[in-house]
């Protein structure tokens, strides 16, 4: 018998190899592998012949391999190719990075391949099918079978199992929801939900044991956040904000004048770091609509009232764009502040130094990462903290360099004011519940003079013409970039994948147009590497995952092109989306619909007919149910392990009623 808190490898099955794939994705426990719920579910219908009704969906063939496998190398990519027969009709099998198949595919054997049906001028065929044995799919024919986010070296098929084996001997532990709030919103227990979305016997099934798991992510998320509130909101102010000339001569000399929303925000920033309590506040705005100058205006006042101001942003390249940007400024218009830049790839010698210059207050403004919080840091006065884009980080780490504020302080104010930035567009309802520890600011007006993006939502038959276009604009001096769901075709899932999309690029681009990859698996090293040479443009076509969606400034990027964009959640796109537009040319973004669905265009196109990302996401709140639970999920706005916050707006709310509820008791 097996407890949640055994370690993983406690479990009949799990060897060194085993244990350390299993790690790789996070999973340490065996109560971290039974939340290792999946990722979607496909109905396995019996076996089909091929035929035209067919082409363009998921089916499943019986078939014999006709001709002997061919393995074929072009540049990183390797491609292996048959051809099998199913009733007379002979049909192409193609895989990419699978050569260990050749020896598997032996002519005159039979299989059924599983996958998306094609059919195009070298007759039908499938790419990177599934293969199972005829018995192997006979068994599975007519269930439904769920899929799981799976690593190189560990199938989707050894998780499920590895799971069945933990269910069935696990020691139950009491539900940690409490009775009556599962009799109160009609809840199932919390093993019972993970047994129904394992091993489920009917889709209905697992909407009420998702809702179950779901619902007690986010109450555990809001008691957290609620109680921080009742630490921190009523910390007094020890600091004095009360000069503020240089600010205000600096804000005058800008070449462009605040819109309406950022001096409405200002002014509520100020009123905060003069007011009677420490700041907790949340700017939410737009990609574009000008939360960076707000920052710098803060840090700016916590240097003129003689104290520290640090912000720390998610990636080394956007807090050197940061630092560039600012010490530009601060030299421009004659501002006499010291900015000090802190990452984690400086050499030792350059972190002592910038440390020697922070704890003497040689410097005024810190900008950074994460190494911002690191041990050999100490502040002086440290009287503001930001963070870009906050939920790169979490309130753990917000709190971490807070309290650096506090340790460092030696009695001259203790906590700090803590800012935080988001352009993650959320409904306010929604905002007011999963940021319940900060006070809300919007800025939802877009500067003057910015160029709007021209959009289009398109099939898979444009590609080629997307190609071209990209080709001209790269030509004219421009770069583009391109993203996709997937890191590569180990993933367990359909759509197109970064490593080979960049092949495909290459061969249709031409040679002068430098195409690279980036994608979240990467080293931080080798993503900061491209990113820095995307940025010099040095690399003009950049092929990604969604970890683009919080980047630098790359002024000179025109067209931003999404590949199976009904994939992802509209307010992700919009996101994406906001990568380019960010120059004086005209920007494009161009989102493929890979599924051809109408439906989903439908969906899409509300991208195309808006760039307001708070109009989209209150769009996306409305279109979003439970039919949609798998397969789009939003990245960004505060990732839970289960949920997302546009499709479970609803049980978002009920947790926040149950929070108060249990809070009251």
């Amino acid at each position: 018998m097996y407890r949640e808190s055994d370690p993983i490898s406690v479990l009949k099955g799990v060897g060194d190899k085993t244990e350390l794939a299993l790690k790789k994705l996070g999973i340490q426990t065996v109560g971290d592998l039974l939340m290792h719920l999946p990722v979607r579910y496909e109905d396995f219908e019996p076996a089909a012949d091929i035929d035209e009704a067919h082409a363009g969906r998921v089916v499943a063939a019986r078939g014999i391999i006709y001709s002997a496998p061919m393995l074929r190398r072009t540049g990183r990519r390797t491609m292996l190719t048959t051809t099998a027969v199913c009733n007379g009709i002979l049909f192409n099998l193609i895989w990419f990075h699978m050569p260990y198949l050749k020896n598997k595919l032996k002519k005159g054997s039979e299989f059924v391949f599983r996958g998306k049906l094609i059919k195009n001028r070298f007759g039908y065929g499938f790419e990177q099918p599934l293969i199972y044995s005829v018995s192997e799919y006979d068994e599975m024919a007519g269930t439904l079978q769920p899929v799981f986010r799976s690593s190189s070296g560990l199938s989707g098929a050894k998780i499920h199992k590895l799971i069945k084996e933990a269910i069935e001997n696990i020691i139950p532990e009491p539900d940690p929801l409490p009775l009556f709030i599962r009799d109160k919103y009609g809840l199932m227990e919390r093993m019972d939900a993970v047994k129904a979305l394992c091993f489920p016997e009917r889709r209905q099934d697992i909407i009420p044991a998702r809702r179950r798991l779901v619902f007690g992510e986010f109450l555990d998320f809001i008691i957290g956040i609620r109680k921080l509130r009742e630490e921190t909101n009523a910390l007094p102010n020890t600091y004095d904000f009360s000069r503020g000339e240089i600010t205000e001569r600096f804000l005058a000399s800008l070449p462009y004048e605040l819109t309406g929303a950022q001096k409405k925000v200002l002014s509520e920033v100020r009123a905060d770091l003069t007011g009677p309590t420490l700041m907790k506040r949340l700017i939410q705005g737009d990609v574009g609509s000008g939360k960076t100058i707000i920052a710098l205006l803060a840090l700016m006042l916590a240097a003129e009232n003689g104290y520290q101001g640090a912000i720390m942003a998610p990636t080394e390249v956007l807090a050197k764009q940061h630092y560039e940007n600012f010490s530009a400024m601060f030299s421009e218009y004659g501002v006499p502040f010291g900015l000090t830049l802190l990452t984690g790839s400086m050499t030792v010698k350059e972190k002592r130094e910038a440390y020697e210059r922070i704890a003497a207050h040689e410097t005024d403004i810190i900008i950074g990462t994460h190494a911002l919080i690191s041990e050999g840091v100490k502040y002086d006065r440290l009287a503001i903290v930001i963070t870009d884009e906050q939920h790169r980080f979490g309130v753990r780490q917000r709190d971490r360099l807070a309290a650096k504020a506090e340790e460092s302080d030696a009695g001259r104010g203790g906590q700090p004011h803590v800012l935080v930035m988001s352009a993650t567009p959320i409904p306010r309802t929604l905002a007011i519940i999963v940021y319940g520890d900060l006070d809300l600011s919007i800025i939802d007006e877009m500067p003057k003079g910015r160029i709007p993006v021209k959009n289009c939502v398109v099939g898979q038959n444009y590609r080629k013409r997307s190609y071209d276009f990209i080709r001209d604009q790269v030509r004219a001096g421009h770069q583009a970039y391109v993203v996709c769901p997937k890191v590569n075709n180990e993933e367990e899932s359909e759509g197109e994948n970064v490593v080979d999309y960049t092949e495909i690029l290459r061969e249709n681009l031409p040679p002068a147009i430098r195409v690279e990859y980036l994608h979240g698996k990467m080293r931080p090293s080798e993503k900061e590497d491209i990113m820095e040479r995307f940025l010099s443009g040095e690399i003009q076509v950049l092929v990604s995952t969604t970890v683009i969606e919080v980047g630098v400034d790359v002024s000179n990027a025109t067209v931003m092109m999404i590949e199976d964009a009904e994939r992802f959640g509209l307010a992700q796109l919009h996101q994406l989306r906001g990568r380019v537009g960010r120059g004086s040319a005209q920007s494009y973004c161009i989102f493929i619909n890979g599924s051809g669905d109408p439906e989903k265009q439908k969906r899409l196109e509300i991208l195309n007919n808006s760039n307001d990302g708070f109009k989209i996401a209150s769009e996306d709140l409305k279109l979003r149910g439970p039919g949609d639970i798998f397969g789009i999920r939003q990245s960004g706005a505060l990732q839970f392990a289960i949920g997302d916050i546009y499709t479970d707006s609803a049980i978002l709310k009920e947790a926040a009623e149950a929070a108060d509820l249990m809070m009251k008791q």
